[in-house]
């Protein structure tokens, strides 16, 4: 073991260093970029729940809303409309495109640049939204504020795992899940203060409001440092060894500074990461960075987050009720996610999305099944409140499972795998199927809820059946292993190491070339945890 460097339990190299102040706190500025996103999961879908908002730009919704609750006619189709979900969902499309746009941002100006454009551009669409006049103005807004939220999901888990220890990734790359999660809680909390203005107003004050975590992460992101690999991949390798001493709090930073380098001249040779992506050796990451966002999008989480106050006022909660409810929802989230950010380097990722995948589908056939019993397939009933407490009891269940797993994973494990030639389009890649398909499913929630009724808690949870098999079968375990080597974990897969060549490896001299089988070995431990 040259240099002082360390095999750990989970494969690969444990480099010299500690996690020091400094550290700690860039990770958690650039983690704040996660604000804006949880900011407009919640706020989007307390706002058309409120009676102002749909008057003025949703009139036919809330007409359709009034007379259901007149005739207690079908409360699964009473809030279905295209444009309302356009309103929500429009952001996602922008996401989307813009995360391509983020990519050649982040590999050519670094990642804290990529996030103070994500904050800006956030903050004008805050502004447009908080003034709206009409749908057109309103949708614009949506549309600046996506843009926002496709830089700052771009750049800010690619900066965390680059930023991190290997042995505290996971920990400090769920950072941007939690605030995620605070996000959401603080729209929550602001869309039940604000449905009480009178005047109708208060909706312009939620919208607005998302100027707050705009301007958090643009001015907190003037005071980042760039990451090592950043500054050794743009040429500045003496303030690349600079800043890696001063981030590992060591000055024997020989050894990772030598393969950070390494990994950046094998990228130089790449002229075209988009199309290199998809040679056979990078298959492994290609496929994880589609299903991963894909699978947790089809959790059917955001089913629950974007529509939580409009899903509680159907089961015929009152207006107050059905915010307080989401705020329940979003509280829950917070503290599940505290779960896994103590948990996720010690158990390690699989464990987490195993465990996390069976708590949710059972939540989901309860609640399936709880709604049924009451709506059937007519939509009309009057549910008890104690009834409503049962269902809110395991809907909070569901949040939980999903936020110590499928939540903060689907960002950590994508951003921890790539190799330094294509991590900016593979990043691209996980961050724009996550906005394709979450605005997929914003678009096609409320028609599937009028149709599908009570069984589209049984279709996302069949769903969930099919990605924990996908988990147990394709996912190595990624806990504490240096991101430079990760090529190690997918060459010992019984199935990925088929595809992985063994020049393709460039790794350590000390490092063994590892079996298909995974029984290779690094220096004088074994391959852990990648069965």
């Amino acid at each position: 073991m040259a240099g002082g460097v360390v095999v750990n339990a989970g494969g690969g190299k444990d480099y010299p260093g500690k996690l020091t102040m400094f550290v700690l706190f860039a990770c958690i500025v650039a983690a704040t970029g996660g604000l804006i996103f949880g900011y407009d999961i919640g706020i989007s879908g307390g706002v058309t729940s409120m009676n102002p908002f749909l008057m003025k730009f949703f009139p036919s919704v809330y007409h359709k809303e009034q007379e259901a609750e007149r005739n207690q006619s079908n409360q699964y189709c009473k809030f279905d409309s295209q444009l309302l979900t356009m309103f929500t969902s429009s952001l996602y499309l922008a996401a989307l495109v813009a995360s391509f746009c983020a990519a050649t941002v982040t590999r050519v100006a670094g990642r804290k640049w990529s996030m103070f454009g994500g904050g800006v551009t956030f903050l004008v669409g805050a502004a447009l939204n908080g003034a709206a006049k009409d749908v057109v103005m309103l949708i614009l807004g949506r549309v600046l504020l996506g843009i926002g939220v496709g830089f700052a999901n771009q750049s800010v888990p690619v900066y965390l795992s680059e930023m991190a220890p290997a042995r505290l990734r996971g920990m400090l790359n769920i950072g941007f899940q939690l605030m995620i999660t605070i996000g959401i809680l603080c729209a929550n909390l602001i869309n039940y203060g604000t449905a009480k203005i009178k005047g109708g107003w208060g909706w312009r004050v939620s919208l607005a409001l998302a100027a707050v975590p705009a301007a958090i992460i643009a001015v907190g992101a003037l005071f980042l440092p760039d990451t090592p690999n950043s500054l050794i991949a743009r040429g500045y390798t003496d303030d690349a060894k600079r800043m890696l001493k001063r981030v590992r709090g060591t000055e024997d930073v020989e050894e990772e500074y030598n393969d950070l380098v390494a990994a950046s001249e094998e990228s130089k040779l790449v002229a075209h990461p988009w199309s290199n992506i998809l040679q056979p050796r990078y298959r492994p990451q290609l496929v994880m960075a589609i299903a991963i966002p894909m699978f947790q999008q089809l959790t059917g989480i955001n089913v629950i987050m974007f529509y939580a106050p409009v899903l509680f006022k159907t089961l015929g909660f009152a207006d107050d009720a059905s915010l307080m409810s989401a705020v329940i929802t979003g509280l829950v989230n917070v503290f599940a996610t505290f779960v896994s950010i103590v948990t996720v380097d010690r158990l390690g990722r699989r464990k987490l999305f195993l465990q996390g995948g069976t708590q949710m589908l059972a939540c989901q056939i309860v609640v399936g099944s709880l709604i049924g019993a009451k709506f059937g397939f007519t939509g009309v009933a009057e549910i008890p409140k104690a009834y409503a407490a049962i269902v809110v009891l395991f809907i909070c269940a569901y949040v939980a499972g999903f936020a110590w797993s499928w939540g903060p994973l689907g960002w950590l494990v994508p951003s921890e795998i790539f190799p330094l030639e294509i991590r900016s389009a593979g990043q691209s890649i996980n961050v724009s199927v996550n906005m394709l398909c979450t605005f997929i499913i914003a678009q096609a929630f409320l028609p599937m809820l009028c149709h599908f009724k009570f069984i589209l808690f049984f279709f996302f949870g069949a769903w969930v059946v099919v990605m924990t098999i996908f988990v147990a079968l394709f996912l190595p375990e990624t806990k504490n292993v240096p991101i430079e080597e990760m090529v190690l974990v997918w060459k010992a897969h019984w199935y990925w190491g088929r595809f992985i060549r063994d020049e393709d490896v460039h790794v350590g001299a000390d490092l063994e070339m590892p079996s298909a089988n995974g029984n290779g070995k690094v220096g004088s431990g074994k391959l852990g945890g990648m069965q």
